[in-house]
């Protein structure tokens, strides 16, 4: 028992000193477990703050830089407002300057005018005092004066205007008789039927051979002469009673076939009658020349023209187309022209103008280089004929024209120029200048058919649209003209059109 409860004692004494054990055992770890958390509480703060004044420097810096910029920032702006500031304050002055100028100015302006107001009230004192002046010494009023001027004047101009009428009629009488005698030449000329082709040479009959060898002269002393005096080639030959003189001017072939008249008639050959003989020719060329630009106008009934485009319509005199005068073609055309212009309400002054001067180029057309509807308007410019006119001069061979007298003066010239008889050719060399112009056409690959017509002026080739396109069509146009050029010989001018033409045909069944 005792044992037992000794045992038992030291059991509960074991159990107290283990419990006492434990808990100062708990006690040892719990202190150690807070110091850890302590030491641990006490790192993490000051790692806090740390970052906490990191933050704060980083906060600080940031907001340092921040202001900086700010900072700069305003001090831009104000450099710029002083800027804006100062540039406003230099217009401002600017302005204030050019308005004190133009207030300077605008006084000076003022006083300007105040001496000019001055000045003319000073010079109109005068001028009345000096007529006052005027009046008193001559005894006469303004009026007076003026009415004795005004009659003076018209004493005078009635005295120019009479000796102007009287130069006049005298110049009238002494061409008189060239006139009459022109005039009848003229209607003499108008019922002859038989026309030539036009030549560059004429043929001169003499009365006999033996006049060749005096023509020729000494070591042919003459026939130089006469060639170097009026510039054409004199052919003596074998033909029988006549000489014939060559030269593509037919004006120097007209003065050379007066002048081998005047020497023939005359009987006297050696050089210094020949530059007699030819200088009168000259001047009775000229003023055929004139006699027929004149008389030609008068026919056409036109009106104004200055005396040098007299003297060119008159030079038409010697020019022939296909046997057709050029200057009876003028007048024709002109008088149809004329009608048809008031037929249709147009402007009959400009269309027989127009009709008149439409070839006027053909005049010079041996002395200028270019076709004769542009030659023909630049001496219609030149002498002043009017703008209407002119244009239907250029425009008569065009196939677009500006106004309605031009298309008239077309149709006139192709009127006058299709009636029959105006113009005649041998049929064979008709045939033979169609035939020539098909053949140069037909010789270029494409082509399928020609069509010479308007009496070989023009020629229309039909090409096959799957052999040419557009831009050989226009190709082939250039080298047929070309060709023609090189190949022929022919009046005028001839107009190529290729006419390319594709046909799509269907049936609806």
């Amino acid at each position: 028992m005792a044992e037992a409860l000794t045992v038992i004692v030291a059991v509960l004494a074991a159990l107290v000193i283990g419990g006492a054990v434990g808990v100062f055992g708990r006690q040892i770890v719990s202190g150690r477990k807070v110091k850890a958390a302590q030491s641990q509480a006490e790192g993490v703060v000051q790692e806090a703050e740390i970052q906490r004044k990191a933050l704060v420097v980083e906060a600080k810096e940031e907001a340092s830089r921040f202001r900086s910029q700010a900072e700069n920032e305003i001090k831009e702006r104000r450099s710029e407002v002083q800027r804006v500031e100062r540039r406003l304050q230099g217009r401002e002055e600017n302005l204030e300057n050019r308005a004190d100028s133009q207030e300077k100015k605008e006084r000076a302006l003022t006083e300007k005018e105040q001496q000019v107001e001055e000045r003319l009230k000073e010079a109109d004192a005068i001028r009345a005092q000096e007529e006052q002046r005027l009046e008193a010494i001559s005894g006469l009023t303004a009026a007076d004066a003026k009415d004795v001027l005004l009659k003076k004047a018209e004493g005078e101009i009635r005295y120019d205007l009479a000796r102007r009428f009287r130069d006049i009629e005298q110049e009238f009488k002494e061409q008189a008789n060239d006139k009459a005698r022109r005039i009848v030449t003229l209607a003499i000329h108008r019922l002859a039927s038989d026309v030539v082709n036009e030549v560059s040479t004429k043929i001169i009959p003499i009365p006999s051979d033996d006049m060749k060898g005096r023509l020729i002269g000494r070591e042919g002393r003459n026939i130089r002469a006469l060639e170097q005096a009026t510039g054409v080639d004199l052919i003596i030959d074998d033909t029988p009673n006549a000489v014939t003189i060559s030269c593509f001017d037919p004006i120097r072939r007209e003065v050379a076939r007066v002048a081998l008249k005047n020497l023939i008639e005359d009987g006297r050959i050696h050089p210094a009658r020949i530059e007699d003989m030819v200088e009168r020719a000259k001047k009775e060329v000229e003023d055929d020349i004139w006699s027929s630009g004149e008389q030609g106008i008068l026919d056409a009934g036109v009106r104004g023209l200055n005396p040098e485009v007299i003297k060119l319509v008159g030079r038409l005199k010697f020019r022939f187309s296909y046997g057709e005068n050029m200057l009876h073609h003028a007048v024709e055309v002109s008088l149809i022209c004329g009608m048809l212009a008031a037929e249709v309400g147009a402007n009959i002054e400009v269309a027989k103008a127009g009709g008149l001067l439409h070839d006027i180029g053909k005049a010079l057309t041996h002395e200028v280089d270019g076709p004769h509807a542009e030659i023909g308007r630049e001496v219609a410019e030149r002498y002043g004929i009017p703008e209407a006119v002119r244009h239907a001069i250029e425009e008569h061979h065009d196939e677009e024209m500006g106004s309605v007298e031009a298309f008239i003066v077309a149709a006139g010239d192709a009127i006058v120029a299709a009636r029959p008889g105006a113009r005649r050719d041998t049929a064979e060399m008709y045939t033979k200048r169609l035939a020539a112009l098909e053949e140069v056409a037909n010789s270029f690959p494409g082509v399928e058919k020609t069509f010479a017509i308007q009496a070989g002026r023009e020629i229309r080739i039909m090409v096959s649209p799957e052999q040419v396109d557009d831009s050989e069509a226009a190709k082939l146009a250039y080298d047929i003209v070309k060709k023609i050029e090189e190949k022929l010989v022919y009046p005028g001018q001839i107009k190529v059109m290729v006419i390319r033409e594709s046909r799509m045909v269907e049936f609806a069944k």
